[in-house]
């Protein structure tokens, strides 16, 4: 499980390279289409490089190689106005065009070379899951049938734990009572209250597993975390600090409906959804 940074949007939705690994007793669960772009990208990616790149080492070669540019420019001793501008049209491509098509050409090549071989970075829940024990597992990017995205949930003895990490302080302020998520450009967009948004998620992630018929029901717990202080819990929504995610969850009061078997059903009908 891992991700990098974008950038902010008022989604919230950060795209990073995903993966499933596993961290001492803990289960870290992620969606591995995530990890690598579809190949359909990656084949247009590396025919228009490679299209650019040879056409600019094609225009290089007419250019330096054959008596073109000559005999397209004007080689009389006292030329116009008209023929010193086409002139000048002239060189200008044949000096310009074959170095900025080669140029386009391998930056395309790297961008597609850079995704193949990105590498997931440790996530949210990697240092927390190292102070957990094996009846915990930590699932990312799990898309809800009505298509919201839980970035990060925890299946555990209590049940299931939704955790969102907020955004970078200089990407957010408040307003009054409102939020404000800074957009591409700079420009202050309107935002999700992250508390409620957080405990609107534990809510939805509740009515999912609760739609099929089962003789028990699943508690789903939320917290945001933060190192803003003036954010405060509400009634559906704990805050904590990175640090504080492994006290948090186990802090959590187990189940008496939640065993190992009812555990293990929990986490692949999240699966399912990856």
């Amino acid at each position: 499980m891992g991700r990098t940074a974008r950038g902010p949007d008022p989604n919230w939705s950060f795209p990073f390279p995903i993966a499933r690994v596993t961290i001492r007793a803990v289960q870290l669960v992620a969606a591995s289409r995530s990890l690598r772009p579809p190949i359909s990208a990656v084949v247009v990616g590396v025919l228009a490089g490679v299209a650019l790149l040879a056409g600019g080492l094609f225009l290089a070669w007419l250019a330096f190689a054959t008596p073109m540019v000559n005999a397209l420019a004007p080689a009389t001793l006292r030329p116009t106005l008209a023929q010193m501008a086409t002139g000048g049209l002239v060189w200008g491509v044949a000096l310009v065009a074959p170095p900025a098509f080669a140029f386009v050409g391998a930056w395309r090549l790297s961008r597609v070379f850079r995704a193949l071989t990105a590498r997931p970075q440790p996530g949210l829940l990697s240092a927390a899951a190292k102070e957990l024990g094996d009846d915990y597992t930590a699932v990312s990017e799990v898309v809800l049938p009505d298509g919201r995205v839980i970035h990060d949930l925890v299946v555990g003895p209590f049940g299931v734990a939704v955790i969102a990490d907020m955004p970078p302080s200089r990407y957010v302020r408040r307003t009054g009572g409102s939020w404000e998520l800074k957009g591409p450009g700079g420009r202050w967009v309107h935002m999700e209250n992250p508390l409620e948004r957080v405990a609107r998620d534990s809510e939805r992630v509740k009515r999912w597993f609760g739609g099929a018929e089962r003789d028990y029901v699943l508690k789903v717990y939320s917290a945001l975390v933060t190192s803003d202080p003036s954010i405060g819990r509400t009634p559906s929504c704990a805050v904590i600090t990175h640090e504080q995610i492994p006290a948090w969850l186990t802090s959590l009061p187990p189940s008496r409906i939640i065993n190992a078997e009812r555990r293990d059903e929990i986490v692949e009908r999240i699966r399912e959804l990856l």
